[in-house]
């Protein structure tokens, strides 16, 4: 199913990541069967009104048992063996919704993605690109944390190939499918993505970090600054920018939620490519703090 909304409405409401609160297949509430979890189907949905193309593949990976059961294994891993947060279904819908906002306000400020400029495809399949890379870019998570980036690959080439196979020809579907790589590899510590869409994705996975989604190794007991700096994230809002395309604004309970800005989204956006075309500001929304810090901007 593909979300049906107006067209400024579609953007609005992928804007804000904080509406996404739990995810079924994982944590302290988690079906102890594998039956149950893989029964506890979490949609994906996106704003495809204006991209048919799209919306077909958005179909297709709601229908693909396979890939849930791989988004189900890497919140095994990530939740359960190493107590992070979420990594599947919830995590990637939201980095997807994310990256398409993104990607749809650079175009508008005239930014144009490399597979129109290198290629001579359409803005609709760059969008595509972005959506299939967001949403297959932690599937190595099922096999391991560490080198998660590179085993994505891997898992994720049989099933970019059934996803686009019905939609493009061979050749055509070959450079979409390296594209999708490219972005999924490049999303990495260090990585330097050499695309608009890999820099795209990189940035739009920092941004699933609002309190209710990145508290879980708060809650589970950490206290650390990571952990307390998470848990401060009230919301994140993606707007189009004045002196930019991109306004990223962190909302934050209390100050603590710098360290996150700056150690996760600062360091995602460095060497991202979008530098000159994202802004980001975060701002301290309580009243009842000792404001160390009240705005943040780079």
């Amino acid at each position: 199913m593909t979300d049906e909304r107006s067209p400024a409405g579609e953007d609005a409401a992928v804007a804000d990541s904080s509406a996404e609160r739990s995810d079924p297949s994982s944590g302290p509430d988690a079906s102890p069967t594998l039956a149950e979890r893989l029964a506890q189907r979490v949609e994906i949905t996106l704003p495809t009104r204006h991209n048919p193309k799209l919306a077909d593949i958005v179909d297709a990976v709601n229908r693909h048992d396979r890939l849930y059961a791989l988004w189900v294994a890497a919140n095994t891993t990530a939740v359960d063996r190493l107590g992070m947060s979420d990594h599947g279904p919830v995590h990637v819908r939201i980095v997807a919704n994310s990256a398409l906002r993104i990607l749809r306000l650079l175009v508008a400020g005239g930014v144009v993605p490399n597979a129109v400029s290198d290629y001579g495809l359409e803005g609709e399949d760059a969008e595509i690109i972005v959506a299939l890379a967001a949403l297959l870019h932690d599937v190595g998570m099922s096999i391991h944390r560490t080198g998660h980036e590179e085993f994505s690959l891997f898992v994720a080439r049989p099933i970019i190939d059934e996803l686009l196979e019905p939609e493009y020809p061979e050749a055509i579907g070959t450079i979409v499918h390296s594209e999708i790589l490219h972005a999924i590899i490049s999303h990495r510590s260090g990585g330097q993505p050499l695309t608009v869409e890999g820099g795209v994705l990189r940035v739009a996975d920092a941004l699933d970090m609002a309190g209710g989604r990145s508290r879980i190794p708060f809650t589970a007991g950490a206290t650390g600054i990571h952990a307390v700096s998470a848990a401060a994230i009230e919301r994140v809002a993606i707007d189009a920018g004045a002196s930019k395309p991109v306004r990223i604004r962190v909302e934050m309970g209390n100050s603590a939620g710098v360290f996150q800005v700056d150690e996760l989204l600062r360091r995602k956006l460095k060497g991202s490519g979008l530098e000159p075309h994202v802004a980001v500001e975060a701002v301290v929304e309580a009243e009842t703090e000792t404001r160390l810090v009240q705005r943040f901007e780079f």
